[in-house]
């Protein structure tokens, strides 16, 4: 089965990011970009009872320095693979903030 691949890119209203997570890690922080523009980000939440898409939400408002309501998981919400929407955010301002945060 072959893997659909993301890109960060502009929409009409923002820009939407493709981010791979993995459930209880040690710390929530972003690890690095996947071969195909996918973000990896670790959070310390457990996958149990939307838990780590909070998690998840919560980080990135804060690595984009935007409200939690401003960002929505609008695919993969139940497995590994996510898109995460961004409003009134260009890709490009998206991508700075990503790559600054990266450790």
């Amino acid at each position: 089965m072959a893997r659909r691949k993301f890109r960060l890119h502009d929409g009409k209203k923002g820009a939407a990011l493709a981010v791979r997570v993995t459930p209880r890690a040690s710390r929530t922080r972003i690890v690095g970009v996947l071969h195909d523009g996918t973000i990896k980000i670790h959070v310390a939440a457990p996958p149990v009872e939307g838990k780590a898409n909070e998690a998840l939400i919560k980080f990135l408002a804060d690595v984009l320095g935007v409200a939690k309501s401003r960002l929505a998981i609008v695919a993969g919400e139940s497995g590994r693979d996510k898109l995460v929407s961004i409003l009134d955010m260009d890709a490009a301002t998206v991508h700075q903030k990503i790559i600054k945060s990266i450790e």
